[in-house]
């Protein structure tokens, strides 16, 4: 009996587990979104595809800013079918290339009157490297996302109020930004063994929480504001590019530890839409709740760097 006992009452705290800590708070906004565009980077899959079909129910016209247009069409009509709205539109884009994101923007100004949410949520656990010769995910992860909302800030600024979400990581408290490595390499670190390319994952994850501090500063005395969260563990294709071990090891950590998409973007979505948070603009949300970081996520000087050397690798 005292068997029996201890596995039912470790099956309850496993079920409390997972709902408290694993799937956690949810998005409460009531807020409706007729007449207002947004942009999904990476919504062709995963929490950025989730993203999209619960502000196209909400009567956004959403722009999915995917790299592959064959998996960026099929998303279209997905999205489409589940959200019940024609208002949602295919545009390529490839963050790993300037050229692509200049086009982009191009494309969308000339084409969109409005901005009222710029969502950067896609990401990639890849090495290698980008058209222009970054590390790949520091150019994908940042630099392509830096150069984006930089070429779009204007429109957003027109359409206030407005917000800019970017998509992190808890990674980036394991992260750091090598300022000597960028200059003479054009990646966040040097080498390519496991511990390594996570490592150079983490240090993405936290330009994205540095740029996001640098640019509420600089969003000052505008009606746009920012933000940086943290998701939760995902099940979703971030991995598909890693090594075997790595694919095995989130698959079966995902059977327990991982959200679903809906769960995971629940504070992508909080961030997005709820009222009152405009005076926490550069802060970073997990669990739909705003927390603190550590100093160097919130560096004056180390965000300030990070967005000269950005610049000037971007050509703005």
């Amino acid at each position: 009996m005292f068997f029996i006992l201890l596995v039912l009452g470790l099956i309850v705290l496993a079920y409390i587990f997972r709902q408290v800590v694993v799937i956690g708070k949810s998005c409460k906004s009531n807020t409706k979104l007729h007449g207002k565009t947004v942009i999904v980077t990476g919504s062709n899959t995963g929490i950025g595809k989730t993203t999209a079909i619960v502000l196209a129910k909400r009567g956004a016209r959403v722009i999915l800013a995917c790299r592959s247009k064959q998996r960026g069409e099929a998303a279209l009509e997905d999205i489409k079918r589940e959200s019940g709205s024609n208002q949602v539109v295919f545009m390529q884009l490839d963050l790993g290339s300037f050229k692509s994101v200049r086009n982009f923007a191009e494309n969308f100004l000339k084409s969109e009157p409005r901005l009222d949410i710029l969502i950067n949520n896609a990401g990639l656990y890849m090495l290698g490297r980008t058209e222009d010769g970054f590390g790949m995910m520091f150019g994908v992860n940042h630099l392509g996302h830096f150069l984006l909302t930089n070429l779009l800030l204007d429109r957003l600024k027109e359409c206030g109020p407005s917000r800019v979400v970017n998509v992190s990581s808890l990674a980036h408290h394991w992260g750091s930004v090598n300022f000597d490595c960028l200059n003479t390499h054009k990646d966040l670190r040097e080498g390519t063994s496991l511990l390594e390319s996570f490592r150079m994952y983490a240090d993405s994850k936290l330009c994205n929480v540095l740029f996001t501090h640098e640019l509420a500063k600089r969003l000052q005395g505008t009606k746009v504001t920012c933000y940086s969260l943290h998701p939760g563990g995902i099940k979703t294709e971030l991995g598909r590019n890693a090594n075997s071990i790595i694919q095995i090891t989130l698959r079966n950590l995902g059977r327990f530890f991982f959200k679903n998409p809906l769960q995971g973007s629940q504070t992508t979505l909080h961030c997005a839409l709820q009222e009152g948070i405009e005076h926490l603009s550069g802060r970073y949300f997990s669990n739909c709740t705003v927390r603190d970081v550590l100093s160097k996520a919130k560096d004056d000087a180390a965000s300030k760097k990070l967005w000269e050397i950005s610049e000037r690798f971007c050509g703005i």
